[in-house]
Formats: C-alpha cells, structure tokens, sequence
C-alpha cells in the first residue's frame, strides 16, 4: 500500500526550502504528498514560493496518511496555540504514525505535549519552549524519538525528509 503524508504550512510566510525539500525526498521516495494549512487561497513562503493547498487542516483525517509534517518559518508560530493542530498531532501518535516538525515548528508539538520526555530538536529560538514542555532538547540537526521527528532549521531540511521517509 502507498503511503502518504501531509505537509502543514502556515498560510504565510513558511519556510520555502523545508518545504520544498522535504517533498521532494518524500516524492521521489514513492510517499504521496498532500499540503495542508488553514486556508485553500495560495499561501507565500518567506523566499516567496506560492503553494495552492490540498486541503485545509481541519479536513485531514489521521486514517488518511501515515506521516503529519509541520514545515517551519515564522508563520508556523500561527499553530502554536491552534488546538486543532493539537489534537491532530495527539492523535497521529495515538493512531502510531509519524509526526514531524522542523524549524521552529516543534514548538507546536510542544505545546500539543508531545515532547514530554522526548528527545528533540528545533531552531534556537525554540529551545526554552521544548525545555519548558519537558522535552530532552539536542542541538542536533534532526532527531528521530519514537515516531515523533524534529529538524532544526532549513539546512536539516533534506535530511529532515530522509527520517521521515526512513520512518515510513
């Protein structure tokens, strides 16, 4: 059976090349990638690449894909309090599928409590967040604990994609 993943950005500002990146890996891999976010208007990257989605957040269904995948960039900071992303994350663990986040996006995971006891990473920015949630904080590029996958920026954004695609 094809496996699939779901890619969420932010409606703007995400980081183009941990998207971009990511994709690509999982693409080439054979993994069938959707995109996410709370809007289906177009969204904008930081460097402006433009991304139409898929579908929106509150639609995807966790017996639908095998991986969540939270892209960073600032505008990922919208899900940091947004309990729907949340509960999809809780329950993607739940159901036992991967769940990843890059840049500053595992602060999303965070808050969601996840990281509870888990070993992660994430832009610097992010570490008193994941220290504060209970999360062992590495300063590695990626970091794969259980099921759940975190990367620490744009430069871990191919790697990043390898886990997942490992993980799958």
């Amino acid at each position: 059976m094809k496996k699939r993943a779901v890619l969420v950005i932010a409606e703007t500002n995400f980081r183009d090349e941990e998207y971009l990146a990511p994709k690509e890996v999982l693409s080439q891999a054979g993994v069938e990638v959707a995109t996410a976010s709370t809007k289906l208007e177009e969204a904008v990257g930081k460097l402006g690449h433009k991304v139409r989605p898929d579908l929106l957040v509150s639609q995807i269904k966790v017996e639908d894909y095998d991986a969540l995948v939270f892209v960073g960039g600032g505008g990922a900071a919208q899900y940091f309090a947004d309990e729907t992303a949340h509960v999809l994350a809780r329950s993607f663990i739940k159901a036992d599928k991967v769940v990843a986040a890059i840049c500053i996006a595992p602060v999303i995971l965070a808050r969601a409590g996840l990281l509870r006891g888990k070993r992660a990473t994430v832009f610097p920015d992010g570490e008193p967040e994941l220290i504060a949630a209970g999360a062992i904080y590495t300063a590695q590029r990626v970091v794969k604990d259980g099921r759940i996958i975190t990367g620490n920026g744009p430069e871990a954004a191919e790697a990043f994609g390898r886990e997942i695609v490992n993980a799958l």
